[in-house]
């Protein structure tokens, strides 16, 4: 009795001094955060391409870092602009409020995009391309809670090719975000983060990398009979560039874009002559739009001195070409392969890159993506898997065709945006019909077209919880001041096209379908040990597992939760 009570007085007596060690210790953080955000990346991309990965690029990074294999978003619609906000703010649309990359703004009565701002104007460049901002983002994003943690004596500097892969990263208190200015072929952004280009971003146009990526045909990066992974390189469900027969390598770039081939180029610029430009926003739906991507974030660090002031920075870096790629060839085409073999070689040179410049185990980086991508319906239709399209602007004029027949004249449908039925509410009341019968009925309407589901009144949404499953999906995607009257939801293998009823060309994404929602979540580099694990978890949970590394709060919306096995807490 006697020892046991010496024992547990020592141990009291211990605590003050241990608990005064550890506070005594300098606060540990990483020199940087870099956020990386493959757009529509589907998670077997990491290991469908693993025999033609190099070593320091994917792989690497699943060698050395933490890997969740079960990541899904849990909302729909799953699109680049609710996927970047998701990723950052730690929560779903039903808070930060991005439900889409457009929505129906009731009270303008028009249609806004995610990052428009027309108080704000454009900075590098002319015309309204450079006019957006955050403020339709309605709660904090990591990197604002690190800039507000550090007392605003931090950086953060967002780049991508879109420009809603850099602003909502990049967050309300963003230094810089930068976008691409296709008619120039230069990033630009906007006056609400400052008056002027940088003398090192006008440096680094000046060196006009699109032009050079475009004056050389786009060939393979492998012998093309090696792309084992994908179709052939002619199939009918792929879609081509303007101007081009047919979507077969090599894709003759210089033609597309109206420049001339390299070595004409090459003796232009030698005889300091200006070498003529057309169409550089080709750029974007080619690999080269990445490795564009990879080289602003290089000089960025370099030229910022990101990681290299005795603070942590930030910076988020998407790459959005591979969605345009995507959505034009689909997820089994050779030119998809390609992109991404490359995208794996511009990653590797990013990774070294930090290595050399900050040190290893310095750079705290997470590689997800913003959502995923469906086959394309006719390749699984042509292996007889059930698949389908549907047509939006058919399914809205089939609606408000049968509201006329059955209520009279009016513009009963004000529009059919993200899977989401927008009725006319001021007639509804004009007519004194009730609200919630014409919810109930459109979602009757809805159900008779071929490849829809379930279709759900806003009503139901409102008044109901769901931890799981579909209507959780819905439920986590709504917001009631943007969003529709009747939600719709389409079978597995269906999707929306915009060229119904013409053959479906390429792909998109959009579904709460596990190709739309399972992406690749991955940790790497500063305090992260080396492991993989396969506990569900929700790409919300980014931005509180990164606030715990930092010793930061959370995004001020978070529901997302801090992923312990990762931690090494």
């Amino acid at each position: 009795m006697k020892k046991s009570l010496s024992f547990l007085l020592a141990a009291a007596l211990a605590l003050p001094a241990v608990a005064q060690k550890k506070s005594s210790q300098k606060l540990e953080r990483p020199k940087l955060v870099v956020g990386i955000v493959v757009d529509q990346m589907r998670y077997d991309y990491l290991y469908r391409y693993w025999d033609k990965y190099g070593k320091d690029g994917f792989r690497r990074l699943l060698g050395e870092g933490f890997s969740y294999e079960n990541a899904h978003y849990n909302y729909v619609p799953t699109y680049t602009g609710p996927g970047h906000a998701s990723i950052y703010t730690g929560t779903t649309p039903s808070v930060h409020g991005i439900i889409g990359n457009d929505w129906y703004e009731r009270e303008a009565g028009k249609n806004t995009y995610v990052t428009e701002d027309n108080t704000v104007q454009t900075v590098g460049s002319t015309g309204t391309v450079g006019q957006q901002s955050p403020r339709h983002m309605l709660t904090t994003t990591i990197t604002d809670e690190l800039r507000l943690a550090t007392n605003f004596h931090n950086k953060t500097i967002a780049v991508c090719i879109k420009d809603r892969g850099s602003v909502l990263p990049g967050g309300h208190t963003a230094n810089a975000a930068y976008w691409y200015d296709g008619k120039t072929g230069s990033f630009i952004s906007s006056t609400f983060y400052q008056n002027s280009l940088p003398e090192w971003v006008k440096a680094f146009n000046d060196r006009k990398l699109p032009a050079q990526y475009l004056s050389r045909p786009w060939q393979t990066l492998l012998p093309i009979e090696q792309y084992t992974e994908s179709t052939p390189d002619d199939v009918p469900w792929e879609g081509s560039f303007r101007g081009e027969a047919k979507p077969v390598f090599p894709h003759n770039l210089p033609q597309l874009s109206g420049l001339p081939d390299a070595s004409v180029a090459t003796k232009l610029r030698d005889a300091g002559e200006p070498v003529p430009v057309t169409n550089l926003d080709v750029v974007r739906s080619t690999p080269f739009g990445n490795t564009l991507v990879a080289e602003l974030a290089m000089e960025a660090v370099r030229a910022e001195q990101l990681g290299q002031r005795g603070i942590t920075d930030f910076m988020p870096v998407s790459f959005s070409s591979t969605d345009y790629v995507g959505h034009q060839f689909g997820p089994n085409s050779i030119e998809a392969e390609d992109t991404y073999l490359r995208l794996d070689q511009d990653i590797a040179r990013l990774l070294a890159y930090l290595d050399k410049t900050l040190g290893k185990g310095n750079t705290l980086v997470f590689l997800t993506a913003d959502h995923g991508a469906a086959h394309s319906p006719n390749f699984l239709i042509d292996k007889k898997i059930p698949a389908g399209a549907v047509g939006p602007r058919f399914m809205r004029d089939s609606v408000q065709h049968e509201l006329v027949r059955r209520h009279g004249a009016g513009n009963w449908v004000l529009t059919y945006e993200n899977q989401q039925v927008y009725l006319n509410r001021p007639l509804i009341a004009q007519k004194k019909l009730d609200l919630r019968l014409m919810q109930d009925e459109v979602a009757s309407i809805m159900l008779q077209f071929a490849g829809v589901t379930r279709a759900i009144t806003a009503d139901d949404v409102q008044k109901s919880h769901w931890e799981s499953g579909m209507l959780m999906y819905l439920e986590n995607g709504y917001f009631p001041k943007r969003s529709g009257d009747v939600l719709v939801v389409l079978e597995p293998g269906w999707l929306e096209s915009g060229s119904y009823p013409a053959p479906n060309k390429g792909t998109t994404h959009g579904s709460a379908s596990a190709y739309d929602t399972h992406v690749p979540m991955l940790f790497w580099g500063w305090h992260v040990k080396h492991g993989a694990s396969a506990a569900p978890a929700v790409i919300p949970d980014i931005a509180p597992t990164v606030a715990r590394w930092l010793h930061i709060q959370e995004p001020d919306g978070c529901t997302g939760q801090p992923l312990q096995e990762v931690l090494n807490w």
